[in-house]
C-alpha cells in the first residue's frame, strides 16, 4: 500500500480569482472542480507532479463558521499563512514571465546561499517562494 501526501489546501477567498491566477499565470492544470451544495471541492495540480494535487478551498460552511472563516480570510490576506515554495529551473527568467502576467511579487530575485530566489503573493494573500536550486544556480 502507497502512504503519503495527496492533496495539501490552501484558503482562498474567491476560487473563481484563484483559479485563473494558479491555471493561467503559474500554469497548474484543474484536477477537481465540483461542487455539494455550497461547498466546491476545487485542486489543481503542477503540470510536472500529477500525483500532487493544491486545493483551493474557501472558508466556510461545512467546516467553519461564519466567525472563523471571516478570521481565516483576515490572516491569509494579511500574509500569515506560511509560504508555499515552487521550484523552478531559471528564478530570473520566471519572475520576468509572471510579471508581466501580473504577478504580484514581494521579492525580486535574490542570491541567497548558493541559490536564487523570490517572493509573490495569490490574490488571496497567500505567500509563494519561487526557488532555483543551488545546482541550476551555478
Amino acid at each position: 500500500m502507497s502512504v503519503g501526501i495527496n492533496v495539501m489546501g490552501l484558503y482562498v477567498d474567491d476560487q473563481d480569482a484563484a483559479l485563473a491566477f494558479y491555471v493561467d499565470k503559474l500554469g497548474f492544470r484543474v484536477h477537481t472542480d465540483v461542487c455539494n451544495g455550497p461547498y466546491r471541492w476545487l485542486t489543481v495540480q503542477h503540470p510536472d507532479q500529477p500525483s500532487f494535487q493544491l486545493g483551493l478551498f474557501a472558508p466556510g460552511p461545512p467546516v467553519h463558521d461564519e466567525a472563523t472563516a471571516q478570521t481565516l480570510r483576515a490572516m491569509v490576506a494579511k500574509g500569515a499563512m506560511p509560504p508555499l515554495v515552487l521550484s523552478v529551473a531559471d528564478c530570473r527568467a520566471s519572475y520576468a514571465r509572471l510579471k508581466a502576467l501580473g504577478v504580484e511579487f514581494t521579492q525580486e530575485p535574490t542570491d541567497r546561499y548558493g541559490s536564487v530566489d523570490a517572493g509573490f503573493r495569490d490574490p488571496a494573500g497567500n505567500g509563494w517562494k519561487m526557488i532555483q536550486a543551488a545546482e541550476q544556480a551555478r
